[in-house]
């Protein structure tokens, strides 16, 4: 069955309503849409997810639309599965996280007062907590990658007191889990203690981890951009020493470094 596609519109409302139209025809004529459940989709939302941190870290404006278009997609199509299945709707869930929204900022819909926003992140905590959290940690995902989930768990108990106040005193923890770190090899005879070692490297990397956020840091996009940066001198070594004729396992690594120092040398 041919159907007349509904016209772009004008504004929010009108746009988001025009989405749900073409969702809800696809989950009926398309054998594709129509097939999917909440599991079949939920790698395909974790990669549009890293595609769009992708296109904010390389300020691709186009491609940061475009994403963003998808990932609301992806949302609405799970919001429509729900309905299906007389769980929840759309309506339900945009209701639900104004309602939240509404509820964790006092400061904005009630009479309490802030001072800045460290107070409106405590508040938010506490508020979490009154709802019934057991744990201010209970709202970190387990799946989340290692390096993120640090980052995440240290804001979150920051939100109720539980951090350093002294860029200094965080510093002093990351040269104490370095010395515990060194302290698990006995470089001269070669020996390493594996599961110590690597225990001890959690404790570093958690320290520097918290070390970056004192500093405003982010560190997953400090060390994305770091990858980034590789992989462009690389390929450019690579590309170098292929239009020379050279072959990089031919190559010792002052050669390599030559093709590097020019690499690092470009914008």
């Amino acid at each position: 069955m041919s159907h007349t596609p509904p016209p772009a519109k004008q504004t929010p409302n009108e746009a988001f309503d025009r989405l749900l139209t073409v969702l809800n025809t696809l989950r009926i004529e398309c054998p594709w849409d129509r097939k999917q459940t909440m599991e079949s989709l939920r790698h395909l939302t974790i990669e549009e997810l890293y595609e769009l941190t992708d296109a904010i870290l390389e300020k691709d404006y186009q491609e940061i639309k475009k994403e963003l278009g998808d990932i609301i997609m992806h949302l609405v199509f799970y919001a429509k599965i729900a309905e299906e299945e007389n769980q929840f709707n759309i309506t339900d869930v945009l209701n639900a996280v104004c309602d939240k929204l509404i509820s964790r900022h006092p400061h904005i819909y009630g009479d309490t007062q802030v001072k800045d926003d460290e107070e409106v992140k405590q508040n938010w905590e506490s508020i979490k907590l009154q709802e019934g959290n057991k744990s201010v940690l209970q709202g970190v995902p387990q799946s989340l990658p290692a390096l993120v989930k640090a980052y995440r768990i240290q804001d979150k108990v920051r939100g109720v007191g539980f951090d350093w106040e002294d860029k200094a005193e965080v510093w002093n923890k990351v040269e104490e889990e370095l010395a515990e770190f060194k302290a698990e090899f006995d470089l001269k005879n070669n020996n390493v203690n594996q599961e110590k070692a690597e225990g001890e490297f959690g404790d570093l990397l958690f320290s520097l981890i918290n070390y970056a956020r004192h500093l405003g840091i982010n560190p997953e996009n400090a060390l994305e951009k770091t990858n980034k940066k590789f992989i462009k001198r690389f390929t450019y070594l690579e590309e170098k020493a292929a239009e020379n004729g050279l072959i990089l396992k031919d190559m010792s690594l002052e050669e390599m470094d030559v093709y590097w120092n020019e690499a690092k040398s470009l914008k």
